[in-house]
């Protein structure tokens, strides 16, 4: 089992930066995908973007590619994702997720076994 925290949400402005971790426990995040994904009120839960064990792989939605950076420190456990440039369409409840890495697309949600609890992030205009 892995039990995933995110913290780091907030109210900020358009254009402002904010950084989201996840901290994991129980088992090792050994050969874990881990990603992020964001549900705005009224829509599905949609991919943010991922990043592999190997820490070097990482894929992005269209929407925040450029703008948002996910890095993982398996050795303290931690995913973060650094969003820059902030949109008011970047307004949701912001998930972190693990699963073993398999052929199952990363941007989908069936890729990842454990979820957070989720981080509300609201960007004002």
């Amino acid at each position: 089992q892995v039990q995933l925290v995110e913290s780091g949400g907030g109210l900020v402005q358009a254009g402002d930066s904010l950084r989201l971790s996840c901290a994991a426990s129980g088992r090792t995040l050994r050969f874990h995908i881990m990603g992020w994904f964001r549900q705005a009120p009224g829509k599905e839960r949609e991919f943010v973007g991922s990043v592999w064990s190997d820490s070097k792989t990482s894929t992005y939605a269209d929407s925040v590619r450029g703008r948002f950076t996910i890095s993982r420190d398996d050795a303290k456990k931690t995913m973060y994702l650094q969003m820059n440039s902030l949109k008011p369409e970047d307004t949701a409840v912001y998930y972190c997720a693990s699963g073993i890495q398999s052929t199952i697309s990363v941007r989908t949600t069936r890729a990842y076994s454990y979820w957070g609890q989720g981080t509300q992030v609201t960007v004002s205009s």
